[in-house]
C-alpha cells in the first residue's frame, strides 16, 4: 500500500488539508477570548455566516454534531421530542446526544432515499395536544440538506415546514452540506435556509476548513445554544485561528464546489462503463456503487495498491472534494478498471 499522504482519498470530504491561503489567514488572525465574546475573528465569522443565511445571529461550534445538538437542546425541553428521518445524521450518526445529554426523545420516521419523508406520515407522528400526556410532546422537526448528496426539493421543504408549523412545531435544518445544495441549484444560501428556525452549516465538509460549524438563528435561540455549548465543553478561547479558516473557506471555496460536482459526474460516467459495478449518482459531490460479484473488502485492498482509498460497504460511497482533481478522477477510473479486470 502507498503512504497515506500519496493516496487519492474518496472516503469523505472532511479529509482535505488547509490550502496555503487558508493557512495564511489562520496565521494572521486577530484573536481574543471567545468565552468572553472578545475574539473578533470568531465574532466576524458568526455575524458573516448568519447574514449569509438570512438569520439574526450565529454561534461557532467545533463540529456539526455539536452545532446540531446545541440547536436541538435550545429548541426543546427535557421530555420533548424531535421528529427526524430514520437515516438522518442528527438521529443516526451523532451518538444519540439529544437523548443522552438533553433528555429529548427522537421520533424516527421512515425516510426516502432522497431525504424526504411522506408528509401524511409526518403529520401523523406529531404529538402536540396538551391532553396527550402519555407521549413526549413534539416540539421540533429536523431536516437534512443535502442528504447523501441529494438536494431536498424546494417544494417538499416548504410543505414539510407548513405541515409541522400547523401544529406549532419549529424546524431545524442540518445544513452540513447546504453549500452544495446552493451551488447545485444556483440558489443563494439564504434561499436554501429560508423558512427554518435554525440552521447548522459545516466548514470542514467540502469547504476545506480543518474544523468547525456555525449554528444560526434568532438571537434568543443562539443565546440559549451558546449556554448549552458551554455546558458541553465547547467554550473556546483564542478560537480566531480556526474561525479565520472558516471565513476563508466560505469566501473562497463555495463556488468551487461546482468542480467537485463535475468530478462526481466524471467519476460516475467512468465507473458506469466498467462491468461489474452498479452506479447510483452523481448526487452533487457523491457517487454510490454496488459490486455485482467482487467483495468490497477485496476491492478496497486492490485499490489501495493503486493509490486509491475508499470506505467499503454493501454500498460504497465515493466523495469528491477540494483535494481531488480531474486527473485524480481519471486515475481512479483506471484503478477500478484494473482492480476489477
Amino acid at each position: 500500500m502507498l503512504p497515506k499522504h500519496s493516496m487519492i482519498d474518496f472516503r469523505s470530504d472532511t479529509l482535505t488539508a488547509p490550502t496555503d491561503g487558508m493557512r495564511a489567514a489562520m496565521a494572521e488572525a486577530e484573536v481574543g477570548d471567545d468565552v468572553y465574546g472578545e475574539d473578533p475573528t470568531v465574532n466576524d465569522l458568526e455575524a458573516f455566516t448568519a447574514d449569509l443565511l438570512g438569520m439574526e445571529a450565529g454561534m461557532f461550534a467545533v463540529s456539526g454534531t455539536q452545532a446540531n445538538l446545541c440547536g436541538i437542546m435550545a429548541h426543546c425541553q427535557r421530555g420533548d421530542e424531535y421528529l427526524v428521518g430514520q437515516n438522518a445524521h442528527t438521529y443516526k450518526f451523532e451518538g444519540g446526544g439529544a437523548a443522552v445529554l438533553g433528555s429529548i426523545q427522537p421520533q424516527p420516521i421512515e425516510m426516502n432515499a432522497d431525504g424526504t419523508m411522506d408528509l401524511a406520515a409526518l403529520d401523523g407522528y406529531v404529538k402536540r395536544q396538551p391532553s396527550m400526556n402519555h407521549f413526549a410532546h413534539s416540539t421540533l422537526l429536523c431536516l437534512e440538506n443535502t442528504h447523501n448528496g441529494r438536494v431536498l426539493p424546494e417544494d417538499y421543504v416548504s410543505k414539510a415546514q407548513a405541515t409541522v408549523r400547523a401544529h406549532g412545531l419549529r424546524v431545524h435544518l442540518d445544513g452540513a452540506r447546504l453549500w452544495n445544495a446552493a451551488v447545485a441549484t444556483g440558489r443563494r444560501p439564504a434561499e436554501v435556509a429560508a423558512g427554518f428556525d435554525s440552521v447548522s452549516v459545516c466548514l470542514s465538509k467540502g469547504l476545506g476548513a480543518p474544523v468547525g460549524s456555525v449554528l444560526v438563528g434568532p438571537v434568543d435561540l443562539i443565546d440559549g445554544a451558546r449556554r448549552w455549548r458551554k455546558m458541553l465543553g465547547g467554550g473556546m478561547r483564542q478560537a480566531g485561528v480556526i474561525a479565520a479558516a472558516g471565513r476563508y473557506a466560505i469566501e473562497h471555496h463555495v463556488e468551487r464546489l461546482s468542480d467537485d460536482h463535475a468530478n462526481a459526474s466524471r467519476l460516475a460516467a467512468g465507473l458506469s462503463a466498467i462491468p461489474g459495478i452498479r452506479v447510483d449518482g452523481p448526487h452533487t459531490n457523491m457517487v454510490f456503487i454496488e459490486l455485482e460479484s467482487t467483495d468490497p473488502q477485496e476491492l478496497e485492498k486492490e485499490l489501495a495498491t493503486r493509490g486509491i482509498r475508499v470506505r467499503p460497504g454493501a454500498v460504497t460511497r465515493l466523495i469528491c472534494h477540494l483535494d481531488i482533481s480531474e486527473s485524480d478522477i481519471d486515475q481512479a477510473i483506471r484503478a477500478f478498471e484494473a482492480a476489477l479486470g
